[in-house]
């Protein structure tokens, strides 16, 4: 793969009552973007942050931020994410019902625009959007909660949509989230994958650690 390997640490795992302190430190540390969690209680069973705390994190950094919208519906929060600070917005097939005119919404706004696969949506969904994304997230857990453990029959979805991607011709970045170690990043990369979420191995061992983390989820 010629892409390098991108690391979008996930704040769902970092401490809420520091998250400014903690985004600054894993810019520091050598993030290349920043994950965003938003999950509504209703598409998926947890309840995070909205647009105001976007906006409060968006002086903390200048990388980019990877708003990953677990919400349904999800088409009329996505402009008060891109005017919060989003760079990046991924949504998920079933939490609207037209994927394709969300899509266009959020190209409209001026930010790229991702798509998410659940562990049982199949990589043919991709058929007539993968000519419009610029990202596709594969989830390796269900949704919902962070800890989880690597779902491996995903490697083999990862792969699909690596060939679909190349097929395609078009610069689309291919992330997975869910159970990233130490021991599952290589295994994406190797089926595929150039842009890597992980929360609890990248906010493992404090801030003093995060740098090493990065470092060995990239695979340097």
């Amino acid at each position: 793969m010629t892409s390098p390997i991108l690391i979008s640490p996930s704040i769902l795992s970092a401490d809420f009552a520091r998250l400014g302190e903690e985004v600054r430190a894993i810019d520091e540390a050598g993030a290349d973007w920043i994950h965003i969690d938003v999950m509504d209680g209703h598409f998926v069973p947890n309840i995070t942050i909205g647009p105001g705390v976007v906006k409060a994190l968006r002086p903390h950094t200048k990388k980019p931020f990877d708003v990953h919208l677990m919400i349904s519906p999800v088409d009329q929060y996505l402009n008060a994410f891109a005017e919060a600070g989003a760079d990046i917005l991924t949504v998920h097939p079933e939490a609207g019902p037209h994927i394709h005119r969300s899509i266009q919404h959020i190209k409209s706004l001026g930010v790229q625009a991702g798509v998410v696969l659940n562990p049982g949506t199949p990589a043919k969904m991709l058929d007539y959007l993968i000519d419009d994304v610029d990202l596709i997230l594969v989830m390796s857990v269900n949704p919902g909660f962070g800890g989880q453990s690597f779902i491996a029959n995903q490697l083999r979805k990862i792969e699909a949509i690596r060939k679909m991607i190349e097929k395609s011709g078009r610069d689309i970045r291919l992330q997975v989230d869910g159970g990233i170690d130490f021991t599952t990043a290589p295994l994406a990369i190797e089926a595929g994958a150039d842009v890597l979420v992980a929360g609890t191995a990248t906010f493992r061992g404090g801030a003093s650690a995060y740098a090493d983390n990065i470092r060995t989820l990239r695979g340097g």
